[in-house]
């Protein structure tokens, strides 16, 4: 009888270790799946604030404090925006100090925690930006998608769309830029989002069936008026914009695609992020196969979740080598294999979804050069 415990102990401890993978699994899946948004994903540093005075802000000294470019900085109740790194002040060897340009809410006192984010406004688009906006629920699969549109007088349409770690404000960088080039804009909430419905399992899918969201907005916009859209989107809003201009029943209507930070490996990015949570690495290969089984990702390999080889409209992506959830290097690829749709916009210095932030006025100027032949 002996032999026959032994084996019972055996398989009860192989059972034991797999069960307990699954739940480590699950955790380390997580990162991904469960990103709040509005929230800053494990990649973004806590800054602590140590001082502040009239134009300018002191951060702990950081690669991510000493990023070029305009951010808003974020804590729990306040929002600031901060411009570029004062290299004449007097910091130190532990501080960065930045141009303040303003606070847009709260306060910011010496000891806050405070991280960078892309967002640069919060609010909408009257408060913030001072357009003329409309509020409207979108029809959507599961129920009302809150949306904003602004409206502009030429009859192809930008639809944006966010991604990991932001919000629908996250569109409003270039919601100004938009407009003055008369192009009615649609900014929508999608299933997860504060007010739009709540995704049956509670997860994200990283674009897999979010997209029908988007396809969603692209009938709405043909519906009133628009002949043309330009799908933009972020991070996994990209991946959204990928997915609807390959499967949705209005995909004539598309004309162009603007994707910033764009998700090519749902893979890479699960990794990345339960890495950044200090997930050990003998995990990752159970947060991929945990999130694949979850949400029913497909196993991509480090394969674009749409073929290249495919693409049938002008497409703009904006990605820089310093993105750690999204690697550039998928970007570049994608680019290479269709140079005759594809520019990519190399930012440097950026984290992730914030290629604008970097260098707004370069960006922009791409943004236009792109846009200018699709009006």
């Amino acid at each position: 009888m002996r032999p026959v415990k032994v084996t019972a102990a055996a398989v009860g401890a192989v059972l034991a270790a797999g069960a307990a993978g699954v739940v480590a699994g699950r955790f380390a899946s997580d990162a991904a799946l469960k990103a709040p948004p509005g929230r800053p994903l494990p990649t973004e540093p806590r800054l602590t604030v140590h001082s502040t005075a009239a134009g300018r802000i002191t951060l702990t000294r950081d690669l991510a404090s000493l990023r070029p470019g305009t951010y808003g900085l974020a804590g729990d109740g306040s929002h600031a925006v901060v411009g570029a790194v004062l290299e004449s002040a007097a910091d130190t060897a532990d501080t960065v100090v930045r141009r303040l340009e303003r606070v847009t809410h709260g306060t910011f006192e010496t000891g806050d925690r405070a991280w960078l984010t892309a967002n640069v406004h919060i609010g909408n688009p009257g408060t913030a930006l001072g357009l003329e906006y409309a509020d409207i629920d979108l029809p959507g699969e599961l129920g009302p998608l809150p949306a904003w549109f602004v409206p502009g007088h030429r009859d192809t349409w930008v639809i944006a769309v966010h991604g990991l770690g932001t919000t629908r404000e996250h569109p409003m960088n270039v919601m100004a830029f938009l407009h003055a080039r008369r192009l009615p804009v649609l900014a929508l909430a999608y299933r997860g989002d504060l007010g739009a419905p709540r995704p049956p399992d509670g997860l994200n899918h990283l674009g897999e069936s979010e997209w029908r969201d988007l396809d969603a907005a692209i009938r709405y916009a043909v519906r009133y008026g628009a002949r043309r859209v330009v799908l933009y989107g972020w991070s996994t809003g990209a991946t959204m914009a990928l997915r609807a201009a390959a499967h949705s029943a209005l995909r004539e209507r598309v004309c162009g695609l603007v994707l910033d930070s764009p998700v090519l490996s749902w893979e890479a990015t699960l990794r990345a992020l339960a890495q950044a949570r200090h997930v050990p690495e003998h995990l990752l290969p159970l947060a991929v196969r945990a999130a694949q089984g979850r949400v029913g990702l497909h196993a991509d390999h480090g394969a674009d979740p749409v073929d290249p080889e495919h693409l049938t409209v002008p497409t703009l992506i904006a990605h820089g080598p310093d993105d750690t959830v999204a690697p550039w290097v998928y970007s570049r690829r994608f680019a290479g294999r269709r140079p005759d749709l594809v520019a990519l916009h190399t930012v440097p210095d950026a984290p992730h979804g914030a290629m604008w932030n970097a260098d707004p006025q370069e960006y922009e100027e791409r943004l236009r050069r792109f846009l200018t032949p699709l009006m």
